[in-house]
């Protein structure tokens, strides 16, 4: 009983906190693409323009007390906030499950994991993924694999991911416009990949990046199957990124080991 008491309370501070960085995820969302300041203007309506009083900013549970709508305009107000907030609350709780006892690994995945949330919601929107998360997020992430070897993967390995994981996507974004005279992709899903193996390390990447090709291409071929899309369709790859570097982080190694001792029986 004395055991529990401590890990509920860890669970629901964690997850308190990540409630609240959720909601300033959410300012993030919303402004970095309109490039605008995190801290100026205060929170307030997009609608109405009016400043939201504190208690407005509860996360979800201003949202479900409002019933989705500003308290002064009446304006519908998207579920989308809500959700990103229990979103990352959700993260936090499993990786303090899954790197708990690892302090400085949990603080890194964790960062990465809010970084990957913010990244793949910009880019389903609006096709974007800001220099100003993926370029601070390979230094970041480089500078994590310095400060605790045994808990994070080591400098060769983190410095060895960032350079390939955005020189493979380069190389093929390269390629395939000298080759078909069209764009792949975006400076940004090779500045996005770089910063994944900043953070995991050469493995993790390569690891990320044929998931989300798979989930890329299942996607896609689900669209064309459906009549919703062709072959020329953009989909954003930054989102597939986000969800295969989360699925990295959780079952990455194990996987990679698998595959490991497989290929060398």
């Amino acid at each position: 009983m004395t055991e529990q008491i401590p890990d509920a309370m860890a669970l629901t501070l964690v997850g308190g906190f990540g409630l609240i960085v959720g909601s300033f995820l959410n300012v993030c969302i919303y402004r970095l693409p309109r490039r605008e300041s995190l801290v100026l203007p205060a929170s307030h309506c997009t609608a109405c323009g009016r400043s939201l009083q504190w208690f407005e900013n509860v996360p979800v549970l201003s949202y479900l007390i409002l019933r989705g709508r500003c308290r002064t305009c009446g304006v519908r107000i998207s579920p989308v906030y809500p959700m990103i907030e229990m979103a990352a609350a959700a993260v936090a709780l499993i990786w303090y499950g899954q790197f708990g006892q690892q302090p400085l690994l949990f603080v890194a995945r964790l960062v990465f994991a809010w970084a990957l949330l913010v990244l793949f919601v910009i880019d389903l929107r609006q096709r974007i993924l800001p220099n100003v998360i993926t370029l601070p997020g390979i230094v970041v992430g480089f500078l994590f694999s310095l400060l605790a070897p045994p808990d994070t993967p080591g400098w060769r390995e983190s410095l060895i991911g960032l350079v390939a994981g955005g020189g493979v996507l380069y190389l093929l974004a390269e390629g395939w416009r000298l080759i078909r005279h069209e764009e792949a992709m975006g400076g940004g899903d090779i500045k996005m990949l770089a910063m994944i193996g900043a953070f995991l390390g050469w493995q993790l990447m390569i690891f990320t990046l044929v998931f989300s090709s798979l989930l890329g291409a299942l996607i896609g071929l689900t669209l064309i199957a459906t009549g919703k899309g062709n072959r020329k369709s953009q989909l954003p790859y930054g989102t597939f990124l986000a969800l295969a570097a989360l699925a990295a982080c959780v079952v990455g190694q194990p996987v990679v080991n698998w595959y490991v001792d497989r290929l060398w029986r």
